[in-house]
């Protein structure tokens, strides 16, 4: 045997060897995934109730009594009704406060459906009626959860009396904040967190999940590392929904005499978000003063508005100020008591 079919003999040996090896790390995760799956739902089961719309579930988490109904949207994230741990408990202390998780997210089930604004207040709709709400509702919207409260005021607005926007989207966002030479702002994870989605049965994204938020101290940061490989996929066809969810959410812009609230989180950018956009803190205060006017546009939707401007929050204001989220919304609630034949 000559020199260099020997040296081929251990090449094949060692690709041989690693792609055993490869392969026994993907089924040992894959086994890791399965049971630590079972594992999260023993763990941490869901707070609220399972609710059927048709073959599927929404976990509908739903506290205190009275009307009217408070529904909380949360935004863009894996947080789902976790996201408003600080001001659920208390809110429910004025009145029956629902919040819940859109399909895939946390413990409701993931859906077949593309995962724009209509099809979210659709599960939405489905679940209040299932659980038997049916209004009066006044919805709260964080960040994208404003034109998904939007598209359910447009579809079912018979039923909302009040709406609080917490750092909401604004339908015109993507052509009002791109970059010099852009049509529109680029929205867009990056690529390891798609390539973590995809794998998501190989238990990479459990065992990395942590990575995602490295230096949060939040109670609700295990829960979500749990449900974290499958609430990944769910968010990601938001994210690819995007811009349609924001066109239908525009498609209404007149929301009449009902009372609204707008908080704006107006704490100049950190470096590590300016990082992150690739922005100067020139450039991030332009586009404060843009996100500011968009707000002011949202005021101006109803002729019962309230605006109000926060420079010690930042984009989740009912983390940084949930007391100002706790005064909007008792506000909006009390107002729709005051008139309720509206």
């Amino acid at each position: 045997m000559t020199l260099g079919s020997k040296m081929w003999l251990w090449v094949r040996r060692i690709a041989i060897g690693f792609l055993a090896l490869l392969l026994l790390l993907v089924l040992v995760g894959a086994v890791y995934e399965f049971f630590a799956r079972r594992g999260s739902a023993s763990q941490y089961p869901a707070p609220g109730v399972l609710v059927d719309i048709g073959g599927r579930s929404i976990h509908l988490d739903c506290r205190g009594e009275g009307a009217p109904t408070v529904v909380l949207e949360s935004g863009l994230d894996m947080n789902g009704s976790l996201a408003w741990h600080k001001v659920h408990d208390t809110l429910a202390k004025t009145t029956r406060t629902c919040a819940y998780d859109r399909a895939g997210i946390m413990w409701s089930d993931p859906s077949p459906d593309v995962r724009d604004g209509d099809h979210v207040a659709r599960d939405l709709h489905a679940a209040l009626t299932a659980a038997g709400i049916d209004g009066p509702l006044v919805l709260v919207g964080h960040s994208l959860g404003g034109p998904y409260i939007m598209n359910y005021t447009r579809q079912f607005g018979a039923s909302v009396h009040g709406l609080v926007f917490v750092d909401a989207s604004h339908p015109d966002q993507l052509e009002t904040l791109a970059k010099p030479g852009e049509k529109k702002l680029k929205v867009e994870l990056p690529l390891a967190v798609e390539v973590m989605s995809t794998l998501g049965w190989t238990g990479l994204p459990r065992a990395l999940s942590g990575v995602l938020s490295p230096d949060e101290d939040s109670p609700i940061a295990p829960l979500r590392e749990a449900y974290t490989p499958r609430s990944l996929p769910a968010m990601l066809d938001e994210l690819e929904s995007l811009e349609t969810t924001l066109d239908q959410g525009g498609a209404l812009r007149t929301l009449g005499d009902r009372p609204i609230v707008v908080l704006t989180g107006s704490k100049p950018y950190s470096k590590k978000i300016l990082a992150a956009q690739e922005m100067t803190e020139a450039e991030g205060r332009v586009q404060m003063t843009k996100w500011l006017d968009l707000h002011r546009d949202k005021a101006r939707w109803s002729t019962r508005s309230t605006h109000e401007i926060l420079p010690d929050a930042g984009h989740y204001v009912q983390l940084d100020r949930p007391d100002a989220v706790i005064k909007a919304v008792t506000a909006v609630v009390d107002q729709v008591r005051s008139n309720p034949g509206e």
